[in-house]
């Protein structure tokens, strides 16, 4: 029988009646998750698609074979709401009550006073699409703007345009297509994000992190941290699937959706934004898969995909399979997983690739590795002559098996070298354009940015390398003014002022506190191993 405890954030799952394969096993094993929802599933191995693209209920993870109309639930139609808010509570109440309600009617809740509030929360300066319409235009008749947009999506007339494909460098020197989209459908889908998130926050589990509401990427590195630090994980799986965004099967897609939503109108507006394609040298080529990385809905339908693909079988898989201590956290198509048995850890890694193959997904055969890693690696590796333990990257740092000074272990995250290096060249490049302004323009640009990277890398353990980055920093800065003239040569005097002036040592900044701290781990004086 399975039994959970909750202890602050930490889930702990006890399964009895489980014999370890040696027979010297305790009767009983513990698991340790970083999420918080244990309700046992029923199977999550899919079924087969029906010919027309579409799930019936009978096909659906997760649900049960339906007995009649009557059996399944689904949402009452309501009135249109004078506010936005009160239309997004409403479902977010209705999806709360039940989690496996449908949504019959959903459409009318994209108000004009939810446009209204996608528009205000677009960036003001981002780039236009194909119809080249920037934000600032469209604002200066907003309210006829978006009543005739209001229009067309409830009347059937609103169409999608296409995505205008440009590509951005990738730290490694590989490039990354990104969709530009057009603003009309930067606000309708920026409302519909608000409407589903009221639905599927109340789905999604704990161990997913990415592009969600009061969620971020420290968030999910302080969960990995204490998730590795507090249990008996000694192997760690970092999982990267091969360019997901451009792979997501558009009929999976549309039957995962079709789990809490009936609304045919909002399944029709989104399979069509999923179809739009991308335009490209004048010619539109319509996407037969994917999503548009850069469009507003990506985020939130990837993950979707990934709750139904990986994260409820991630964790029926720990309920039934594992046999020793579990964590998972997963920041959209990044997860990674920590194990106590070198056998769970391989037997899992074998048959995620197959469950991802069912969904025309494929794992990165190089960033995607097994490693030593927790307590014990450094002992272990040492005693086996294999020297330090490997080290693994995610959300920007390169996380490392480290001892305090008490012989304690402890994962110390330092800014990963590469993407420091290529900050610094795109600095050294942007200095080299900007070598013209006068030095109080340059030295307050310098200083936000500056202080905007402490802001996201200035944890516990990575000041030096930060210092390092300064250092680098004001190198650039240094050789700028070099270039800049060759008459009035900056001495050292007058640079060190500049440096006090608008670049400060990261120990003068703002510093995350610790994960344990953050994360808000409370036992109330019990182990967390109980």
């Amino acid at each position: 029988m399975l039994g959970s405890q909750l202890y602050g954030s930490w889930e702990i799952s006890s399964v009895s009646g489980r014999d370890k394969p040696d027979g010297a096993g305790k009767a009983t094993s513990q698991k340790l998750a970083v999420y918080a929802d244990e309700k046992s599933d029923n199977s999550v191995v899919p079924e087969k698609l029906s010919n027309n693209g579409f799930c019936s209920a009978e096909t659906m993870e997760e649900r049960e074979l339906a007995k009649g109309n009557s059996d399944q639930p689904s949402a009452s139609r309501t009135q249109s709401r004078t506010s936005a808010l009160s239309g997004l509570l409403a479902v977010r109440q209705a999806a709360r009550r039940d989690r496996r309600v449908k949504f019959t009617s959903l459409l009318h809740h994209v108000t004009v006073e939810l446009l209204h509030e996608s528009f205000y929360s677009l960036k003001r300066d981002a780039a236009s699409g194909v119809d080249g319409l920037s934000w600032r235009e469209y604002e200066q008749s907003l309210l006829t703007r978006l009543t005739a947009l209001h229009d067309r999506v409830h009347s059937g007339r609103y169409r999608a345009q296409p995505v205008r494909r440009v590509f951005i460098q990738k730290a490694d020197g590989s490039e990354r297509p990104l969709g530009v989209t057009t603003l009309e459908d930067k606000i309708v889908q920026t409302a519909v994000v608000q409407l589903l998130n009221a639905i599927y926050e109340q789905n999604f589990l704990g161990l997913s992190y990415g592009f969600r509401p009061g969620r971020g990427q420290h968030d999910a590195l302080d969960a990995l941290s204490v998730g590795i630090q507090n249990s008996r994980v000694r192997w760690v799986l970092d999982v990267d699937i091969r360019a997901f965004f451009d792979t997501i099967d558009h009929e999976w897609m549309m039957c995962f959706l079709q789990h809490r939503i009936a609304d045919r109108r909002m399944l029709a507006l989104i399979a069509r934004w999923l179809r739009t394609g991308v335009l490209e040298n004048g010619k539109r080529i319509p996407a037969k898969q994917g999503t548009p990385q850069g469009a507003p809905i990506s985020p939130l339908l990837a993950n979707i995909y990934l709750h139904y693909v990986m994260d409820l079988w991630i964790r029926q898989w720990r309920e039934r399979t594992a046999r020793g201590q579990m964590i998972a956290v997963r920041y959209a198509d990044d997860s990674v997983l920590g194990f106590e048995k070198h056998e769970d850890a391989w037997s899992f890694r074998q048959v995620l690739e197959a469950r991802l193959a069912q969904f025309n997904l494929t794992l990165h055969p190089e960033k995607t590795r097994l490693l030593r890693f927790g307590w014990f690696a450094i002992e272990d590796r040492k005693k086996r002559g294999e020297g330090k333990p490997e080290t693994f990257d995610f959300l920007g740092f390169t996380h490392i098996c480290d001892q305090t000074r008490n012989g304690m272990f402890v994962v110390r995250r330092v800014t990963i070298a590469k993407r420091m290096r290529a900050t610094i060249k795109e600095i050294r490049a942007q200095l080299h354009k900007r070598r013209h302004e006068s030095v109080p323009v340059i030295g307050q640009w310098l200083s936000r940015l500056f202080k905007g990277y402490c802001n996201y890398y200035h944890v516990p353990g990575n000041t030096r390398r930060l210092d390092a980055f300064r250092r680098e920093v004001i190198d650039a800065w240094r050789h700028a003014f070099k270039r800049r003239s060759q008459r009035h040569r900056m001495n050292w005097e007058r640079m060190t002022a500049l440096v006090r002036l608008f670049i400060p040592y990261p120990r003068e900044l703002p510093m995350h506190p610790y994960p344990i701290a953050r994360f808000g781990v409370k036992t109330q004086g019990r182990s967390r191993m109980r």
